[in-house]
């Protein structure tokens, strides 16, 4: 899978750093900051999220809405690793997944229901896949910090 570059002017950029710090903030309020009108903002903001430079969600505490456990899965797999991702991707227990060089070939974050909901989530679907042939399993006991605020350069 290849991952299309968008270019981004300086405007973009602030735009996207407004939005990183409150995603809710008025585009009204952007268009201030950036020294655009709110429609010319507004059609920015699409053109980011259609091309998937953004997405506007609103970000939880898992414990705090219900979910007993998330953890970070480390996956070693032979073959091919887009493959693999691809297929764990579409779990929704998995809520980011990324291929990485080092001790494991994919590091996968879950949020999960309970312990029984993870171990059935590792036996059941991360381990039946052809090509895993080894998980270790870190389980998150607190959330200490969680942003998504890095600016851009």
């Amino acid at each position: 899978m290849d991952v299309k570059v968008v270019e981004l002017d300086s405007t973009s950029r602030k735009i996207i750093e407004q939005l990183q710090a409150d995603g809710r903030r008025p585009y009204a309020t952007i268009a201030k900051v950036v020294g655009l009108s709110e429609a010319a903002v507004r059609q920015r903001v699409a053109k980011l999220t259609e091309a998937g430079v953004i997405q506007i969600v609103a970000v939880s505490d898992p414990l705090q809405v219900g979910f007993k456990r998330s953890a970070q899965i480390g996956i070693k797999a032979e073959g091919d690793l887009e493959a693999l991702a691809e297929k764990i991707s579409k779990f929704a227990e998995a809520a980011y997944v990324v291929i990485c060089a080092g001790s494991f070939d994919l590091m996968v974050e879950v949020v999960c229901e309970d312990d029984e909901h993870l171990l059935e989530f590792l036996n059941k679907k991360v381990r039946s896949i052809a090509g895993v042939t080894n998980t270790e399993t870190f389980m998150y006991l607190k959330i200490h910090k969680q942003t998504y605020s890095w600016g851009t350069r």
